[in-house]
C-alpha cells in the first residue's frame, strides 16, 4: 500500500474555521454550499488546499464539512489509494454560486459549484501545486485570483502546454477592474 504524498500531510493547508460570529450574517435562506472533507490513514484523503469556510463542521472521526458562502473560491484536493494500489489524485479550484450561473453537481459538494480548473493525475496535479505555492510565494491569497485564471491555466493543461504564472502585474489589474467596473 502507497504512503500518503507529503502534500496531504502537512497540516499548515488545512484552513481553520473562522470565528462563530462569521455565521451571525447567515439566515435560514442564505445559500449556503457543503464540501465534504475526510481522511481515512493511507487509503483517502478530500482536503481543502485553500479556502475560507464560514465554519467545519465535524461529522465524525475522519469526516468533516466545510461550509462556504455564495462567490467563495476554494480548491478540494483528493487523493486515493485504490485496492489495487494505484493512486488517484485529483484537485479542483471552485466557486460556490446559485444553481442557474453554470453550477454542476460535483460528487461531495452540496447542491455543487463552478469549476474553475480540473486537474486529475499525480504529474498535472502536482504543477498545478506549484502554481499555487507560487502565488502564495507572492503574498497573494489563492482565493483572491481572478477566475479567468485558474480557467486558463486548466485550459493550458488540458492542452499540455508549460503553465502560465501568475503575476503581481495581472494580479493588480483584476482588482482595479473589480472595484472599478
Amino acid at each position: 500500500m502507497s504512503a500518503l504524498p507529503q502534500f496531504f500531510q502537512s497540516p499548515q493547508h488545512l484552513t481553520p474555521a473562522p470565528p462563530l460570529p462569521v455565521l451571525a450574517s447567515v439566515t435560514h435562506d442564505t445559500p449556503l454550499t457543503r464540501v465534504s472533507l475526510s481522511l481515512v490513514e493511507h487509503r483517502i484523503r478530500l482536503a481543502l488546499r485553500f479556502g475560507h469556510p464560514l465554519r467545519v463542521l465535524r461529522l465524525s472521526t475522519g469526516w468533516r464539512c466545510a461550509v462556504f458562502q455564495l462567490e467563495a473560491v476554494f480548491c478540494r484536493t483528493h487523493w486515493a489509494c485504490l485496492d489495487d494500489s494505484s493512486e488517484r489524485w485529483q484537485l479542483m479550484v471552485l466557486q460556490a454560486c446559485m444553481p442557474w450561473h453554470g453550477m454542476r453537481r460535483i460528487a461531495g459538494i452540496q447542491p455543487g459549484a463552478q469549476l474553475l480548473l480540473h486537474a486529475q493525475g499525480e504529474q498535472s496535479v502536482q504543477s498545478v501545486l506549484q502554481q499555487i505555492d507560487a502565488i502564495e510565494a507572492l503574498g497573494i491569497d489563492p482565493v483572491a485570483v481572478s477566475p479567468v485564471y485558474w480557467r486558463s491555466l486548466g485550459e493550458h493543461l488540458v492542452a499540455r502546454q508549460s503553465l502560465p504564472a501568475y503575476t503581481v502585474a495581472q494580479h493588480v489589474a483584476y482588482r482595479a477592474n473589480e472595484v472599478f467596473p
